[in-house]
């Protein structure tokens, strides 16, 4: 299992440099246009000095593969640098073809590869844009702004700086290069069929466990709680809190159930990044 675990990790991050760079030399490059972090740092530089971007996007993500070792070990910086070396080569040996002169088209799916690069080299434990870790490190730091704060914060300057360097049209088309790629990161991550958590507050706790565990096939936890203001202002009687994890398409079922038992239930939902274990899957009956 362990080596069968190593040869798929090892696989996604191949995948992803082959990915991103197609994003990189079959769409953006052309059409002169950037994506976020590191990598869209490097294409400005490389288009102002005229260095090779393959030797710009190693030499640039070295500071944060350093922050990378001290804060989150060897093994992932290890992975990490060869992944982005292995970029690096990409771009400097292999060929690509210009697929489209269509500079929306060039925007949308060299984003499309991109992110779904720098996805499944996350998948593999490893990294192809050192921005990410930096914004981890700031984050946890400060312990104010969010890592998505920090890494949005990051890209504005660096598109502003697209505007002036290579034009208000490249610069626009970038930023909508860097929302899709953005957004096939997230598919990568997360999934196609994202969860939503959902807590549920009522006294008829235990029939609204069974319509959900014994109908709809979902597991549930239940936590033991008390209401917390009453009429007289003080706690009062105790209630059943039940918390379950759904499809999003689930979701209005489930509240149909919930409400159908208990109209003055209280439902609360959020989203859910990712899940390990638990009856994810819905129970065959």
């Amino acid at each position: 299992m362990k080596y069968r675990s190593y040869i798929v990790d090892v696989t996604l991050v191949i995948l992803g440099i082959l990915s991103a760079g197609m994003g990189l030399k079959g769409f953006l490059l052309p059409s002169h246009f950037i994506d976020g972090g590191v990598t869209g740092i490097s294409i400005l530089l490389a288009d102002v000095t005229h260095l090779p971007l393959s030797i710009l996007i190693f030499v640039i993500n070295l500071p944060f593969l350093f922050l990378g070792y001290r804060k989150l070990g060897l093994g992932f910086a290890t992975r990490s640098a060869l992944a982005i070396g292995g970029l690096a080569l990409v771009l400097a040996f292999v060929k690509f073809p210009d697929v489209t002169p269509d500079k929306l088209l060039t925007a949308v799916f060299g984003g499309v590869f991109i992110g779904a690069g720098i996805g499944l080299a996350i998948r593999g434990g490893a990294v192809l844009d050192g921005t990410e870790i930096a914004a981890v490190l700031v984050s946890k730091r400060t312990q104010i702004v969010r890592v998505s704060d920090v890494i949005l914060t990051l890209n504005v300057f660096i598109f502003i700086a697209a505007i002036f360097v290579l034009g208000v049209e490249q610069g626009l088309y970038s930023i909508l290069t860097y929302l899709s790629a953005s957004k096939m990161i997230d598919l990568i991550l997360n999934g196609l069929e994202q969860y939503t958590g959902m807590t549920v507050v009522s006294a008829k706790g235990e029939e609204i466990r069974m319509a959900i565990t014994q109908n709809l096939g979902r597991g549930v936890t239940v936590y033991q709680g008390k209401s917390g203001y009453g009429k007289d202002g003080h706690i009062n009687s105790p209630r059943e809190i039940i918390f379950t994890v759904a499809t999003r398409l689930e979701v209005p079922l489930i509240k149909r159930e919930i409400l159908k038992i208990d109209p003055a239930a209280f439902i609360v939902q959020q989203s859910v990044d990712d899940t390990t274990g638990g009856l994810l899957k819905k129970k065959k009956h």
